[in-house]
């Protein structure tokens, strides 16, 4: 009974443990674990891109936004890009992982989070 009760505390404050680390790390949000894109980052990696709209394009297909940020693609889906209202000359920050499409690099967007518009035009 004993040995019961001391590994059901114990996972009662593991699973508290996890709930916490989850709010605070929700919180804090991606920012902390990004690196600024490169020519070299790799696919996959979790990077942060600032800098002036130059482009902003909607696709037929779907609904889907492609900015030209810094002579770079940054790819938002069609869920993300809802109620996303982006024009050429704004200054945004977007977070995103690093993908190569028809050879090459671009971001892709998860979450409308993820986009800040720090300037508007």
């Amino acid at each position: 009974m004993r040995q019961e009760r001391v590994a059901l505390l114990l996972l009662a404050g593991v699973a508290v443990t996890v709930l916490a680390a989850h709010l605070v790390l929700s919180t804090v949000g991606q920012q902390p674990f990004a690196h600024p894109f490169t020519n070299t980052s790799a696919d996959g990696e979790l990077v942060i891109v600032e800098g002036t709209v130059d482009r902003a394009d909607v696709l037929a297909n779907g609904g889907h936004l492609i900015l030209q940020v810094n002579n770079l693609s940054v790819f938002i889906p069609s869920q993300a890009a809802q109620n996303l209202t982006l024009h050429e000359g704004d200054t945004i920050s977007a977070y995103g992982t690093v993908q190569t499409y028809r050879g090459k690099k671009e971001i892709v967007v998860n979450s409308r989070d993820d986009i800040r518009v720090t300037t508007q035009s």
